[in-house]
């Protein structure tokens, strides 16, 4: 079964609530960004769904968690891996999901918690 083919589920966190289903030539991982009707996401969760059919489960539909991400672009290359946010800053989660701990919504840019580590 080619997995491009399967409907996936797009559902927002907060408020908890379906976007409804899309089909994707790619596969949308924890921590990857996902763009949909003009506004951009930040994929939290993936899960599979699986069908019983002819005495076997197959693989029947993916969901996906997300949350809006406000400014997507703001991010900083740690260890070989992008986060969000200026990773500089003392306060930097190091995270591809979370900015940091005071200002968690961002942005970065003029923050006044900004502490250079």
């Amino acid at each position: 079964m080619e997995q491009t083919t399967l409907p996936t589920e797009v559902i927002l966190t907060h408020p908890k609530q379906s976007l409804g289903n899309v089909h994707l030539d790619w596969s949308p991982q924890p921590g990857t960004y996902f763009d949909l009707e003009g506004q951009t996401y930040t994929v939290l969760e993936r899960r599979h769904r699986y069908q019983l059919r002819s005495g076997r489960y197959r693989l029947h539909k993916i969901a996906i968690y997300v949350q809006k991400t406000q400014h997507p672009v703001e991010r900083s290359l740690v260890a070989g891996r992008w986060v969000l946010g200026d990773a500089t800053c003392a306060y930097s989660a190091r995270s591809e999901i979370v900015r940091c701990a005071v200002n968690p919504e961002g942005p970065c840019e003029g923050c006044r918690y900004y502490d250079p580590a």
